[in-house]
């Protein structure tokens, strides 16, 4: 069931296989605010940009006391191999079964050249040391977005 997340709610708890091995939960990055980025697929031209731009900011990110976090559907095996071929930095979770992604409500349908599929919309969450949602946005463009969400981090 999707939920109506807006800012100031509490961001749903999840735990995801993650690139690496072992699994990453947000209850386990309390302390510390979440970068919670979705991307529809691993490897495609716009995700590879995204994942890039954020792994090279993870520094700025990290000094600012937040970690990034980005989430397909994708499984494991294809997020090491993307995570190697580009040099990426940050965590990669899976969400082989799309809870997560419905959860955050960013599962739905779409459409490419004439075509209605389901897909995840690309979007980014901004999650408190507290676990509270402070900033979402929605239908991504790559272009500048790392910027503006670093912005928000260190606001």
């Amino acid at each position: 069931m999707t939920q109506d997340i807006i800012p100031g709610t509490p961001a749903p708890d999840f735990t995801l296989p993650r690139s690496g091995g072992g699994t990453v939960a947000l209850s386990e990055l309390r302390g510390r605010s979440v970068v919670l980025y979705f991307y529809p697929k691993a490897d495609t031209p716009g995700c590879t940009k995204q994942g890039i731009a954020f792994s090279e900011a993870s520094p700025e990110f990290e000094a600012a006391g937040a970690i990034v976090v980005g989430v397909s559907k994708d499984p494991v095996e294809k997020h090491d191999r993307f995570a190697a071929k580009h040099g990426l930095s940050i965590i990669l979770a899976s969400d082989a079964d799309g809870s997560t992604c419905e959860d955050y409500g960013v599962w739905g349908e779409k459409s490419m050249y004439g075509k209605t599929f389901m897909g995840i919309e690309r979007s980014t969450f901004l999650i408190d040391a507290e676990g509270v949602v402070r900033e979402i946005w929605r239908k991504v463009k790559v272009p500048g977005h790392v910027d503006a969400v670093l912005a928000a981090v260190r606001a």
